[in-house]
């Protein structure tokens, strides 16, 4: 998550092929050696400071491309179309609730990167597919400038977003498009279990929860705590969220993160099978685990480095911090249900 820019945002399909064609430019142009550019292909939101970046190119002699096809959900659908013609060499942004389905499809080639942090090993998936980066809560965020200013209790719990006094003011994104939308449909399979988690939904839905295609749009057009300044003081975004709205003397924050309501994301990075450029996708891929680049993570994307010896930004502990107990869904279950449970919703709440 960069400085609240669009972590996640859903780009539109039909750009697809003028960003594929983009990518194409940049690696073909005469007198261009296309050993020595590196496509990534990526959500919209990822990003590293210039010197960081800049330091990597100079020393591998590399040039990083990028290409956003969209969403982490958008993402994957993507690479599976694409996997006879791969878009790129690299791609960031897959995380743990669709990690399995992008191994199963065989879009990604097994690479174990040279330097990766022993505490990175808790969030292996598959057979060395994917590598872990950085990691962060889904959580609903609040708006207290306007709960204050109203009156209005705030929420505290996922039960408390059904009731009467938040009707209308709840905005989440789509499960079938959005990663974080899918992060909170877990939340809700985790919380409710199998037998409960549609009705939670027909509850919300009964109570006016809106639904957008991406977080850029629920955060920066429909909630009232960022600078769009919309009409619903709930949203779904992330447990560091609040960090982007801290007072100028850094005392107080706008906003707040439920930590009752989270579920814990993991975005990976891989080999995309058939790069046209694997040497330098290796190279990439360490270059996303070093020091350097996890040191790098939470200012520029505000997510929770892998690497846990990484120094955290001042405030984090106070502004920024994880859920002392996310709710869980087993990854066998998640490969399992994914596709049944986002149809499930889909009927549940769009109809």
């Amino acid at each position: 998550m960069n400085t609240i820019s669009t972590r996640l945002g859903l780009g539109l399909v039909g750009g697809l092929s003028a960003l594929a064609l983009t990518a194409c430019a940049g690696t073909t142009d005469t007198g261009t050696d296309p050993s020595s550019v590196v496509t990534l292909v990526t959500h919209d939101s990822f990003n590293v400071s210039e010197d960081v970046l800049a330091a990597f190119e100079k020393e591998s002699g590399l040039t990083v491309k990028q290409i956003t096809p969209g969403d982490g959900g958008s993402l994957v659908n993507q690479l599976i179309l694409t996997k006879d013609a791969p878009l790129g060499d690299v791609v960031f942004g897959i995380d743990n609730s669709f990690a399995t389905r992008a191994i199963d499809e065989g879009v990604l080639e097994p690479y174990a990167p040279a330097g990766q942090a022993d505490s990175a090993a808790q969030y292996a998936v598959g057979d060395g597919e994917l590598t872990p980066i950085d990691f962060g809560d889904v959580c609903v965020n609040v708006d207290h400038a306007w709960f204050g200013n109203t009156g209005v209790p705030e929420p505290v719990t996922l039960d408390d977003l059904t009731k009467p006094e938040y009707k209308d003011l709840l905005v989440v994104t789509n499960p079938a498009t959005s990663s974080p939308g899918l992060s909170f449909l877990l939340a809700t399979v985790g919380a409710y279990g199998e037998d409960g988690w549609e009705e939670y939904w027909s509850k919300l839905k009964a109570n006016g929860v809106k639904v957008t295609d991406s977080w850029s749009d629920a955060y920066y057009v429909d909630f009232s705590g960022s600078e769009g300044n919309g009409p619903r003081p709930i949203v779904l975004s992330y447990s560091t969220s609040p960090a982007f709205t801290v007072s100028e003397d850094g005392s107080s924050t706008r906003t707040g993160a439920l930590l009752d309501t989270c579920f814990r994301q993991v975005e990976y990075v891989g080999l995309l099978a058939g790069a046209a450029n694997p040497e330098g996708a290796k190279k990439l891929v360490d270059f996303l685990v070093s020091d350097a680049f996890q040191a790098d993570i939470a200012d520029s994307m505000y997510m929770y480095p892998v690497n846990t010896d990484t120094e955290l930004p001042e405030g984090w502990v106070e502004f920024a911090p994880l859920s002392p107990e996310p709710f869980d869904v087993a990854p066998a279950d998640i490969t399992a249900h994914r596709d049944e449970w986002i149809k499930a919703w889909t009927s549940t709440v769009i109809g």
